[in-house]
């Protein structure tokens, strides 16, 4: 505002230059807005302008405004480099699989969360503790947690497409070279369970067993051999073609994975979007891979 430059600079040949305007169209301004106002604003003489007392009160208005204006950009500016932190409980082989490749969208829905992760290497147990949002198996109607179903138990075998080039689907009738099993040390289940309802008994090549499923995955995405894949953690990687089935054989359980919140802290706004978010691409991963978890054999 140009009556601001003048009575901050006493001049106004400066505030013209300050606005990039001629000193005639400066000292326009200032009569018009006098006219306007019906009061002088400044005593003008050949040392420059002095403010009348109408003037000092309508500078200093102007200063508090300006004053309240740059704290409000601050403040904005404050608001817009403030991040909130969620904590995250899942298992490592999930963060790795199934978050990772999505972490780029994740920034784009949430570009104020910050997130920090409570690792677990293998099986989910216990309950979600003092963080944020948890993956666990545990029952929708748990008092003690809000629940939101993510995934049912549902395990696929599966290889690399290097791997299945090279040995063929897992029918049970392996020929001489055999195949090569990847397992979790901790599941839950002897190896022979998943692959037990063939035909004839399995002639293995070898059994690797791992503490670490990001491990277990990992190995069968090198070609190394037929690993169990939890879709709630493989679905990223069987729609984009990383992982293929490697048998016709599914288990479904009657247990679910469900992403859990204490009651005994609040929950957040920004935890619950989160959550929607994860769910939502959950959604998408399992309309993308259904032909492939309900083959035709």
């Amino acid at each position: 505002m140009i009556f601001e430059a003048v009575a901050r600079s006493g001049s106004c040949s400066a505030a013209a230059r300050e606005f990039n305007v001629t000193q005639p169209s400066a000292s326009r301004n200032i009569a018009q807005l006098e006219a306007h106002l019906g009061t002088a604003l400044f005593i003008r003489s050949a040392a420059g302008m002095e403010l009348t007392r109408e003037g000092q009160l309508l500078f200093a208005a102007l200063s508090d405004g300006f004053q309240r204006v740059e704290a409000a950009i601050h403040d904005i500016a404050a608001l817009r480099m403030r991040k909130d932190l969620v904590e995250l409980s899942l298992s490592t082989a999930f963060v790795t699989h199934w978050l990772v490749p999505r972490l780029p969208a994740f920034h784009r829905a949430f570009p104020s969360v910050d997130l920090r992760f409570q690792l677990i290497p293998s099986n989910l147990r216990g309950g979600p503790g003092q963080v944020d949002l948890a993956m666990r198996m545990k029952g929708e109607h748990d008092a003690d947690y809000h629940s939101w179903h993510f995934a049912p138990e549902l395990i696929v075998p599966v290889c690399s497409p290097s791997y299945l080039a090279q040995h063929g689907l897992l029918h049970g009738t392996l020929g001489e070279a055999g195949h090569t099993l990847l397992h979790l040390s901790d599941a839950y289940f002897d190896p022979h369970t998943l692959w037990g309802a063939f035909d004839r008994p399995l002639s293995l090549q070898a059994l690797l067993e791992f503490s670490d499923y990001a491990v277990v995955l990992q190995a069968a995405m090198r070609g190394a051999g037929i690993a169990p894949g939890w879709i709630s953690v493989v679905s990223r990687a069987l729609g984009d073609g990383a992982l293929v089935p490697a048998s016709p054989r599914r288990i479904r359980t009657d247990k679910h994975f469900h992403l859990l919140a204490s009651r005994g802290r609040p929950l957040r706004d920004i935890v619950v979007a989160i959550c929607e978010w994860m769910i939502e691409q959950m959604q998408e991963d399992m309309e993308r891979v259904a032909a492939l978890l309900n083959p035709t054999v």
